[in-house]
């Protein structure tokens, strides 16, 4: 039986794979989480950043805008070099291609470290001791991920293709609760239980992206569990997506985001 840090690791390593759509497909951040960031880690043109799963540069780009050195570590060989390619304008950048938990960071100390949609993927056992022996005296920790959200006004389009799901053995567990915004869990429990941070801000943040066909089916490609999905499924669900928003006048839905932004202050 694989155990469940094996199947981690056997999953995070599919988004290499899709590396040249990745930053077309997945949503950008609102530029709202990015100034609560700013303004609880203390961050300005001098700080000095580590970015754990950069991925090709989403949430490093408005962070270099302000002129921050950031070291973006990224697993993925094809996301990194993707990742160099949009970040060129940067030259306050560097991309380095290994995992959080193995990269040697030597003398250098930083202001911040943040995993956008990434801390979930590092070892449990190693994100928070790695992110407090990375961290200067002071530092901040931040992390948030994009999660779908369904609130009550939103579009039925997801719930409405579940039965499809359900066909290919895919589908949401019985006792599934719908998430609408505010609803998204708090790692503050988590982060504090390392004994090694305290959570300074928790921040809930939401935002609605609307989809074609072929938009939308180009970001469940960046999804690990579609990514994953046996062929003969995959295209089973894509081809009863395609057919119900082409019954529909515009062809298009409706997604709802959410994101929960959490800072925390290294602690000793």
């Amino acid at each position: 039986m694989t155990n469940s840090r094996d199947h981690r690791v056997s999953l995070r390593n599919t988004f290499d794979s899709v590396a040249a759509t990745y930053a077309d497909a997945r949503p950008t951040y609102p530029a709202e989480l990015f100034e609560s960031l700013v303004d609880a880690a203390g961050i300005g043109p001098e700080s000095v950043l580590l970015e754990v799963g950069c991925g090709p540069g989403i949430a490093t780009a408005p962070l270099a805008a302000l002129g921050c050195r950031i070291v973006a570590v990224e697993l993925g060989a094809s996301l990194a070099t993707e990742a160099r390619r949009r970040l060129a304008a940067y030259p306050r950048v560097s991309v380095v291609t290994a995992s959080f938990e193995t990269y040697p960071p030597g003398e250098q100390a930083f202001d911040l470290v943040y995993a956008a949609t990434a801390w979930h993927w590092v070892d449990p056992a190693i994100r928070y001791p790695r992110a407090h022996e990375v961290l200067r005296p002071g530092g901040h920790l931040a992390v948030w991920s994009a999660s779908h959200l369904a609130p009550s006004e939103g579009d039925p389009f997801f719930r409405e293709i579940q039965d499809v799901y359900d066909e290919i053995g895919e589908g949401v567990p019985n006792d599934h609760v719908w998430l609408g915004p505010g609803d998204l869990p708090e790692q503050t429990s988590e982060i504090e239980a390392s004994g090694l941070f305290g959570v300074t801000l928790v921040r809930h943040v939401d935002w609605e992206t609307t989809y074609d066909a072929d938009s939308y089916l180009a970001l469940l490609d960046t999804f690990s569990g579609h990514i994953a999905m046996d062929t003969d499924k995959r295209e089973h669900l894509y081809a009863a997506i395609r057919r119900r928003l082409a019954e529909r006048p515009d062809g298009r839905l409706r997604r709802h985001w959410g994101a929960v932004l959490h800072v925390a202050a290294r602690l000793g």
